[in-house]
């Protein structure tokens, strides 16, 4: 079952990449990004308030228990940092092509792996290590297919926003891990449900923030002759939070269930560029997919590696 959930995920997180990517297209990212924390919480707000006003979501899948303010602390730092890879996430994914993005960001694994190594003293063994260096020669490829499309990974800030998207997001995975562990093995002990339903009731008040602030800013430096800036809605904006929440829920829910490994699903996840890599070239018919095809597979390897080694 644990399998068929992960699954899911992957192909969602695939889609949900596809409807960002769309969504962004003309549209200003912090709008786009604050109306998906929105969305998100509305999705999740009727469970936290049938949890704590009456009996009908307890049993069920959607039950928000009571928590502590330490745990809500806990929460909060969570959403902190996915908010912060989301904003330079964003950022990096309207301004270069789906099929770069994708395979960057599923060198995850491999930044979790190397992270814990240089943060924690762990010890990788061969498989992990093959697994390491196909992903740093795919990154490698990948500039070079990158230079075709006039991008230099090595002077192109939405490149490296990109990439630390994708370490902030490794952080946010092993912070997970924390989160939902149960206290008898050194974890917080959080319900799956309430860290879900938190975290997105904090990004939302986070990015009403930044939102306000920077409509404020443009209010205040933009002349009265000058153009408003413009905004247009696309169905692919609530589907960003659509997707997002169901693969979210089913990820969780993976973990939550006996025998899950988290090594396995996780790989498992970051699958979802298979998908997002080729429903974005056939939707934005991007350039060079021929060399980037053997860039995503070399990504693909070093993931195999990646479990061969962790499970």
């Amino acid at each position: 079952m644990w399998l068929i959930l992960a699954f899911t995920s992957a192909a969602l997180l695939g889609l949900y990449d596809v409807c960002k990517k769309h969504a962004l297209r003309g549209n200003v990212v912090l709008t786009v990004l604050w109306l998906n924390t929105l969305f998100c919480s509305l999705l999740f707000l009727p469970s936290i308030v049938l949890s704590a006003t009456s009996h009908i979501a307890e049993n069920t899948l959607l039950y928000v228990p009571a928590t502590t303010w330490m745990e809500q602390r806990l929460i909060m730092l969570k959403a902190v940092i996915v908010l912060s890879s989301w904003i330079c996430g964003y950022y990096g994914m309207k301004w270069l092509p789906l099929t770069i993005v994708g395979p960057i960001n599923a060198t995850r694994p491999v930044m979790v792996l190397v992270g814990a190594m240089l943060v924690f003293g762990e010890r990788l063994n061969i498989y992990q290590w093959i697994g390491v260096t196909f992903a740093i020669v795919s990154f490698f490829l990948l500039s070079r297919s990158g230079k075709k499309e006039g991008i230099d990974f090595r002077h192109n800030r939405w490149i490296v926003l990109v990439v630390l998207a994708a370490m902030l997001g490794a952080v946010s995975g092993l912070y997970d891990k924390y989160l939902m562990a149960p206290t008898t093995e050194g974890g917080a002990g959080i319900n799956r449900m309430a860290v879900q339903s938190y975290y997105n009731i904090y990004q939302l008040v986070l990015m009403t923030i930044a939102v306000t602030l920077m409509r404020w800013h443009q209010k205040a430096t933009t002349s009265a002759s000058q153009p408003a800036t413009a905004f247009h809605w696309t169905w692919s904006i609530p589907l960003i939070s659509l997707f997002l929440s169901i693969a979210d829920f089913a990820y969780f829910y993976a973990l939550s269930l006996s025998g899950a490994m988290i090594s396995v699903v996780s790989m498992i996840r970051r699958g979802s560029v298979v998908v997002s890599f080729f429903v974005g070239a056939m939707v934005f018919n991007e350039r060079n997919l021929w060399a980037k095809v053997i860039d995503l597979a070399l990504v693909l390897l070093g993931m195999l590696f990646l479990y061969l080694g962790s499970a």
